[in-house]
C-alpha cells in the first residue's frame, strides 16, 4: 500500500490563515481553526484517497512542516469554543505521541466520525516528534469540543514555533 501524497507549508504570520484541501470539509475547517489560533499560514494539500488515508496523510504532512521549524520548542494554551474548553501542552520529544482524555469515537461531525481528529493529531504528533497532551476541561457538543481542541493545539504550536526572544536586562 502506498502512502497518500500530501504536502504542507507553514509560515509565521500576524494573522493565521489556511488553504486546505484534504477532501474532508470538517478537517479542512479544523485545520483552518488551528492556523488562525496559532497565527501562522498553512497550505495543506492531500491527494484524493480514502478518508482514513487523507486524515493520516494530512497529519503527517503538517507534522513534517512543524518539525522543520520546531527545534526544542514547547508551548501550551487553553482556549474555548462556545461551551467547550480545551487545554493543550506540547514539547519537542525524541518520540512523538498524543495523550488525551477525549473519546468521541461514537460521535459524527460533518458526516465523519470525530476520531478523525484523534487520528490527525496522533499523526501530527508522531511526525513532528512532539509530546502532545490534550485535555478537555469542559464541553459536550462534539463540534465545539473539536473546535476548542484544534484552536488550543494551534495556539500551543504557534507559541512553540516562534523564536524565544532573549531576556534584555534594563540599565538602572
Amino acid at each position: 500500500m502506498s502512502e497518500t501524497r500530501s504536502e504542507a507549508r507553514i509560515t509565521l504570520a500576524h494573522e493565521g490563515a489556511a488553504t486546505v484541501e484534504t477532501g474532508l470539509p470538517v478537517l479542512d475547517h479544523l485545520v483552518a481553526e488551528l492556523a488562525r489560533a496559532g497565527r501562522f499560514r498553512v497550505a495543506l494539500e492531500v491527494a484524493p484517497g480514502s478518508a482514513d488515508e487523507a486524515v493520516t496523510a494530512a497529519g503527517r504532512a503538517l507534522g513534517r512542516a512543524v518539525t522543520a521549524r520546531l527545534d526544542a520548542g514547547s508551548g501550551w494554551a487553553m482556549l474555548p469554543a462556545d461551551e467547550a474548553l480545551a487545554l493543550v501542552a506540547l514539547e519537542h520529544a525524541a518520540e512523538g505521541r498524543l495523550v488525551t482524555n477525549v473519546d468521541f469515537s461514537d460521535e459524527r461531525v460533518g458526516g465523519v466520525t470525530t476520531d478523525v481528529a484523534a487520528r490527525f493529531l496522533e499523526a501530527l504528533a508522531v511526525e513532528a516528534s512532539i509530546n502532545l497532551h490534550v485535555r478537555l476541561v469542559e464541553g459536550t457538543d462534539p463540534q465545539h469540543v473539536l473546535a476548542a481542541i484544534f484552536k488550543a493545539v494551534g495556539a500551543a504550536l504557534g507559541q512553540a514555533l516562534r523564536p524565544v526572544q532573549p531576556d534584555v536586562e534594563e540599565a538602572v
